[in-house]
């Protein structure tokens, strides 16, 4: 039944039309102040004595219907009363509520207080302490319960698993504004159970005004926590490598135990020890050419998530690198002589055109100009996945390089510049320089230049001119030089700069599996495989299969990774059922540091120690006091008197 606003001297009724009622109380009183009897009077004699009697009786008899009169009054309208059902309420009992409750299952939350994950106590505390009829959503980094009980969704909360993603404060009110009516008219509660792990914090919260928020931090027992952060095959010794291990949040006096397994296989075991601030690293000696599928494991009692780290180490293909020179500079041969490349160089009128469709990448050194027959060749190639690389030459024929270009994208050379100029600028966001430097360089002794070629591109800049012309342009399979590379020319081969440069446009054309991966970032790995148009290659382990995104190339596919895998492990690239290739992922490591948020600075929220402190401060808003049963007792108490007034008073 609906609550109306009704007030009466700060009392409301539920049934407040009952009241009405009380009106009637005004019938009794009228036919005790104008009785219709009238007393007919008979003299006696000698009745002196008996008028005194008759006058004390009437004096008794008015007393008795007065208070016989009254108790029956208050005895009605304590009756209806009692039908109004009366109580007091707080401001906003009344009112509408919406709660949205967001439940943070992060790694963080593995932290256990009096040895129960903070998840596991959250998620107990919010079953018992929320009522049964209460409908709310609930939301956590991953999933998603709309306008639900919490008997609808109890197994689901119990059976929570730890996520590594973690939504901040702004995500969050986003979040919950999505599953809160457009109602203007109720009151929104957004309560936000969180150990407030720094991550959650965005510099300027932005949390809509119109929310109640209430902030409930989670405190762990353990501050401490001890992480396998990342590892490192070292350049190999002969027949050994080294695979260096490191680790964070350790103390200075603690040798913590390090077990390296090959699958299920344990093959070593050390202890890391630790520096005062907190790192460590260890060092295990490998097989150089033996496949591993490694597993790292500790034992630390705060985290559990970053206790075992996974890794491989598979046979490494060889990156084909031929070259089309007219260069005697063996600045190339220099580059790819590492074991990582199988490099040849020919001059054009010994090249075999049906070899290029073997390489990953082909390098175009200082020709003249480049026959109609090997550009279509090239624009093939090109378009099969492979990397091309044009290096002009100062006397280049530069319509037969546009006629190329052209084909493969919106790039054509102009006219040669001739004037000394250096090279100043790098673009360390370009993908070639993204990880090579570890800050931005401003005294780096740069290469000069004395003649150049103008370049029209929609390419972007990885180098650039001091005049701002640009030295390299490129990316996705295509690099382009504005600049011959002889030694007379320009001392770019001689400049270190040289090196990741080269390296890397070829390390882009063969997208080799690294050590390993971490889920939640864009992966790419290319596989070597031969397969149909009808094939497909699969991703799987331990029961579970997924199909990546997969790009197909002659002799090999590029298999992508975005939003799965979601676990870690060790996975295996099937093409049907057979392995070709292993790849490791790994958690990212953002939920180790236990460095927590300080919610006191944080304005328009409201916080507890607490779930069931939270629920007796919300139970508080809504308290509606009755007092039905009261007036019930006084009428009972009335009827009690009224027949002691029948007996008593004479």
């Amino acid at each position: 039944m609906p609550i109306f606003d009704q007030e009466m001297l700060g009392m409301q009724f539920k049934h407040p039309e009952i009241l009405w009622a009380l009106f009637l109380l005004v019938i009794p009183i009228l036919i005790h102040l104008f009785q219709l009897r009238r007393f007919t009077k008979t003299p006696f004699t000698n009745v002196a004595m008996l008028q005194k009697v008759v006058s004390e009786s009437r004096k008794s008899n008015t007393l008795k219907k007065w208070l016989l009169l009254i108790t029956r009054l208050l005895l009605f309208a304590a009756i209806i009363i009692a039908f109004a059902q009366p109580f007091i309420a707080t401001n906003t009992a009344l009112q509408k509520k919406e709660t949205v409750v967001y439940l943070d299952d992060s790694f963080s939350m593995q932290a256990k207080n009096n040895g129960i994950s903070l998840l596991e106590k959250a998620v107990q505390d919010f079953i018992k302490n929320i009522g049964a009829d209460t409908e709310f959503s609930l939301f956590t980094n991953e999933k998603t319960f709309s306008n639900v009980r919490v008997s609808d969704i109890q197994n689901s909360l119990l059976s929570l698993t730890f996520s590594h993603k973690q939504l901040n404060l702004n995500e969050i009110g986003l979040k919950a504004n999505t599953l809160f009516s457009q109602n203007q008219g109720t009151i929104k509660n957004l309560i936000v159970i969180s150990d407030f792990q720094e991550r959650i914090s965005v510099a300027n919260p932005e949390l809509d005004s119109r929310l109640q928020v209430h902030f409930v931090p989670l405190q762990a027992q353990e501050l401490q926590n001890i992480s396998i952060d990342s590892v490192f095959v070292d350049d190999a010794l002969n027949d050994q490598s080294t695979l260096k291990v490191f680790l964070t949040g350790g103390n200075e006096d603690e040798a913590l135990p390090i077990s390296l397994y090959n699958d299920d296989e344990l093959i070593a075991k050390t202890a890391a020890k630790f520096k005062s601030n907190g790192d460590g690293e260890v060092e295990f000696t490998i097989p150089t050419n033996e496949a591993l599928n490694g597993r790292l494991s500790i034992i630390d009692n705060s985290l559990g998530y970053d206790n075992r780290f996974y890794f491989n180490i598979n046979s490494k293909e060889k990156i084909k690198v031929l070259a089309i020179s007219a260069s005697d500079s063996d600045y190339l041969n220099r580059l790819f002589r590492g074991n990582e490349f199988d490099f040849q160089k020919y001059r054009l009128n010994q090249l075999d055109y049906s070899s290029l469709g073997d390489q990953n990448v082909v390098i175009l050194d200082a020709q003249l100009s480049i026959p109609t027959s090997l550009q279509n060749i090239l624009r093939t190639f090109k378009n099969d996945g492979g990397t091309l690389i044009i290096v002009p030459s100062k006397n280049s024929d530069i319509s037969s390089y546009n006629s190329l270009l052209s084909s493969l994208s919106s790039t054509q050379f102009q006219e040669k510049v001739v004037a000394d100029v250096q090279l100043t600028s790098i673009t360390f966001e370009h993908p070639l320089y993204r990880n090579v430097f570890e800050k931005e360089v401003t005294n780096f002794q740069y290469p000069s230049v004395k003649e150049y070629f103008k370049i029209q591109t929609s390419l972007p800049t990885a180098l650039s001119l001091s005049g701002g012309d640009s030295f390299l342009v490129g990316n996705n399979g295509l690099y382009v030089f504005t600049v011959p590379l002889e030694l007379e020319n320009s001392n770019f081969i001689n400049s270190p700069l040289i090196v990741p440069t080269f390296y890397n446009m070829a390390q882009s054309s063969l997208q080799m599996p690294q050590t390993y991966q971490t889920l939640g970032k864009p992966n790419t790995v290319d596989i070597s495989a031969e397969i149909g148009n009808d094939d497909i290659l699969k991703v799987a382990k331990d029961g579970y299969e997924f199909i990546p995104l997969q790009q197909t190339f002659p002799h090999r596919v590029r298999v992508s990774f975005d939003q799965n895998p979601t676990e870690d492990g060790i996975y295996s690239v099937l093409q049907n059922q057979q392995v070709l290739q292993n790849i490791s992922f790994n958690y990212p490591r953002t939920e180790s540091q236990l460095k927590y948020l300080d919610i006191g600075s944080l304005e328009n929220m409201n916080s507890m120690d607490s779930i069931p402190e939270l629920f007796e401060y919300l139970e508080a808003e809504n308290n509606i006091t009755a007092y039905w049963k009261w007036f019930v007792i006084l009428a009972l108490l009335l009827a009690l008197i009224e027949v002691l007034i029948q007996k008593i008073v004479t």
